[in-house]
This record gives C-alpha cells, sequence and structure tokens, in this order.
C-alpha cells in the first residue's frame, strides 16, 4: 500500500492522475531545518521529518511517500503566506522575477529510504498591483508556498515561462517520483 504523508489536495490530484493507489496518513510536524542545510535539500529534511513521523503507523512494507516545496528567491525561503498582507507582499517580492520552486521528496519503506529534490525555475511577469489584490482577494492562497498555484489564474496570466517539471511547481515531481519508485523496484510502471 502506498500511503501518502501529505494534506496537500494538489499532491492527492497529482497521485489520482498517476494512477496510483494510496491512503493519505498525515501528522502534524514542525518544519525545523538543520543548520547549515543546503538549499536544495532543506524541502527533503522536511519531507523526512513528515514521513518519520507516520512510520509507525503504517504497516512494515508500506510504502510513504512525504513531500514538501519551498521557494527560493534571493537568497530567502518563502513559505506560505499568514493572511492576504502578507500574500501580497510575497507577490510582490516574486512579481516581474524569477525564483525557484524546489520540491524535496522522501520515500520510505521497511528500513529504506530513497529521496531527492527538483527544482524549476519559474519566471513571472510584471502584473499589477490590481492584478495581484484580485488574484488574492479570489484565489486565497494562504496554503501555497510563495502564495500562487501555477494551475489557478495567476498562473495563466503571470507565468511567462518556466523551466523544468510544471508540476514540481503544483508540489510533486510527478514523473521523477515514478522514476525513483521505478528505479528502486518499489513500483512497477
Amino acid at each position: 500500500m502506498v500511503i501518502l504523508a501529505s494534506a496537500s489536495p494538489r499532491r492527492k490530484q497529482l497521485l489520482e492522475q498517476a494512477e496510483i493507489k494510496f491512503k493519505i496518513l498525515v501528522k502534524d510536524t514542525d518544519e525545523i531545518i538543520p543548520a547549515k542545510t543546503a538549499i536544495k535539500d532543506v524541502p527533503i529534511a522536511i519531507a523526512k521529518v513528515k514521513a518519520l513521523a507516520i512510520k509507525n503507523e503504517v504497516d512494515y512494507n508500506d510504502i510513504i511517500i512525504a513531500a514538501d516545496t519551498i521557494v527560493y528567491l534571493n537568497s530567502e525561503i518563502i513559505g506560505k503566506p499568514k493572511n492576504a498582507k502578507d500574500a501580497l507582499a510575497i507577490l510582490n517580492k516574486l512579481n516581474g522575477q524569477c525564483h525557484q520552486v524546489i520540491t524535496g521528496v522522501y520515500i520510505l519503506q521497511n528500513d529504506s529510504a530513497y529521496f531527492f529534490s527538483e527544482i524549476t525555475k519559474v519566471y513571472f511577469s510584471k502584473l499589477t498591483e490590481a492584478q495581484l489584490k484580485f488574484y488574492v482577494e479570489k484565489f486565497k492562497p494562504y496554503d501555497k508556498a510563495g502564495a500562487y498555484a501555477i494551475q489557478e489564474w495567476i498562473g495563466v496570466v503571470g507565468i511567462q515561462k518556466i523551466e523544468g517539471c510544471f508540476y514540481n511547481v503544483m508540489g510533486l515531481p510527478v514523473n521523477s517520483l515514478l522514476k525513483c519508485l521505478s528505479d528502486n523496484k518499489l513500483m512497477a510502471f
């Protein structure tokens, strides 16, 4: 059985689209980043904590998949906004800039762990203040790192281009995940 250690509706949707049968099991965890962790390893460290939090609550042979996504701009990790004002401030930072979306995936089965991170560059167009306010008011992106979802309105009108995996920006690099599962003989595809 595959266990998704994430409450993200986007990760759930992507696994469903990949035709993977799974259950969701989530425990609240602290997102503590070990000192001197390389930026590409930050979401892996957070995903590892999520996977280990449920390890003792699943069957030994179950495959746990945990993931975490961060937005990185100008040496700053940009998390989820606290409220509308914070969301607008975050979008203003990203506005007209290129940032990185980094998703870390941590897979646990038995006593074996497999992990990787994927980086996608996202180029934001320069949007007006009215456009940014419209997005925040209508879509309320408070549960999204970087205060936006590429599959929503802002992605259509505000993303000039990306370099890398689109689904990574949604929160789960599905192609890389399936390759990891297959390469490590956890699942056949």
